[in-house]
């Protein structure tokens, strides 16, 4: 044998014999859904008493953003007590925890840990009574978006995956993350060096809770909630008298005739098939009810799916502004855009492979659905590079929602109305059956491809 063909020969024979083994390895087994999901049942429901009673803690002491160092504080002291290695305070009162069981990838679950500046009127025996200090004013604090739900769930999958670690391999990286309401927390995060103090993770999961049947799942593909800009406005013009508007240039006026004109953006710029709306939330001017005032302050939210649709509500939101100072021959007005929560895309491979056992599992009480027109900041994570899959779960009792759907009972409370009150049993264990599932999904498919 030439010393040419024994170095092509041994090539293919090494690569023959790697083939041979492959061949005659046997075949990683499909998950047994069945079998994981009795078992994840079995370990939640002995775990559930101590879950409920963190659950209840946490909504009576919500704390809003930036501010979450009690809640912070006790997530930490249950993820240490599972054995993960918490480090605290990343992005102000952020937590990691990391739990390594040996070779394999690293999964990201995610939770937020603040509350609303509202009042909670649910009547509930743990409901919140708490105030705190919100831009200067004392307010209540309420838990009304369903936070304290995540949170739960959030340490009860933890504590069942650790309990099934001879069924994963790898890296669980679970995120507390801070002021998700005010869509700055994950931004905190990673400016603070998230993905490189840590391991950036190779695929990411988080939940939601909304106002439909508990037990129920619901996901999407690709978009699953809206960018988020903010507008700040303020229209300057000349102050006088209430009885003798001829003599100021009336900012009052301008301000309405913008808030009326600028919906004409969405209704004729807008393509009507194309998700985008802009709304005002606050407007502030005046001090009298006979004072004109020279100056007067708006605020508001744009929500939009596409790129190519926020550029154009942004530019037409402008025009109109400065168009509607120009008519009345006031000052051209102050005007700034803040950039929010960018949409969140949810990764195809990711969804398609933890869908197919969430349905699996929970049958027809999994499906699809259009993507949410709130914003959530989980897409910073998404952006960063981590492949990731964001699903929600219901709140409330099934008949009820039935009933709400049919017209024959009352309208249900969605997240942010003081009236939300998931039940808190059945959501908690189908946030952690269902995240538990989605993240063996991952760890299974992984190692299918290695």
């Amino acid at each position: 044998m030439t010393g040419i063909a024994r170095i092509v020969l041994k090539p293919l024979l090494m690569s023959a014999g790697v083939c041979l083994v492959a061949a005659l390895a046997p075949a990683r087994a499909e998950l047994d859904v069945a079998k994981l999901k009795a078992s994840i049942e079995t370990s939640v429901e002995a775990d559930y008493p101590k879950l409920e009673t963190l659950y209840k803690d946490i909504h009576a002491h919500p704390e809003v953003a930036f501010q979450e160092v009690k809640t912070a504080a006790k997530l930490a002291a249950e993820m240490r007590a599972l054995g993960f290695e918490v480090t605290e305070k990343v992005g102000k009162t952020g937590l990691v925890a990391i739990y390594k069981n040996g070779e394999g990838p690293t999964i990201l679950v995610r939770t937020e840990l603040d509350a609303l500046p509202m009042e909670e009127k649910t009547g509930l025996p743990y409901a919140s009574r708490d105030k705190t200090d919100w831009n200067g004013q004392e307010t209540f604090v309420d838990h009304s978006c369903g936070h304290d739900i995540h949170m739960a769930s959030w340490v009860g999958t933890a504590k069942t995956l650790v309990g099934m670690k001879d069924q994963w391999h790898g890296t669980l990286m679970f995120i507390a993350q801070p002021a998700e309401e005010t869509v700055s927390g994950a931004k905190a995060m990673i400016a603070d060096g998230l993905f490189t103090r840590f391991k950036k993770p190779d695929f990411g999961f988080a939940l939601h809770d909304g106002p439909f049947a508990y037990g129920t799942l619901t996901y999407r593909t690709g978009v699953g909630s809206s960018n988020s800009d903010s507008l700040d406005l303020t229209f300057h013009g000349k102050g006088g008298h209430g009885a003798a508007p001829q003599r100021t240039v009336d900012t009052v006026m301008i301000a309405a005739r913008f808030i009326v004109d600028v919906q004409s953006v969405i209704s004729r710029e807008k393509d009507p098939t194309e998700f985008g709306v802009f709304s005002v939330g606050a407007i502030h001017a005046g001090t009298a009810h006979n004072i004109i005032p020279d100056s007067v302050v708006l605020r508001g939210t744009i929500r939009t799916f596409k790129p190519e649709v926020r550029a154009k509500m942004l530019a037409g939101i402008e025009r109109t502004a400065k168009a509607a100072a120009a008519m009345s021959g006031a000052a051209e007005p102050e005007i700034t855009f803040s950039d929010g929560a960018k949409a969140v895309m949810n990764d195809t491979a990711v969804v398609e492979t933890a869908a197919k056992v969430l349905k699996a599992a929970f049958g027809d009480k999994v499906g699809t659905s259009p993507p949410v027109t709130a914003s959530e900041d989980f897409s910073e994570f998404i952006e960063a590079g981590v492949p990731s899959m964001f699903f929600n779960i219901g709140v409330y009792e099934p008949e009820r929602v039935a009933a709400a759907l049919n017209g024959t009972g009352p309208q249900l409370p969605p997240n942010h109305s003081p009236q939300f009150a998931p039940v808190p049993k059945p959501t908690i264990e189908t946030g952690i059956e269902a995240m538990t599932l989605a993240v063996l999904s991952a760890f299974d498919q992984y190692a299918r491809e290695k």
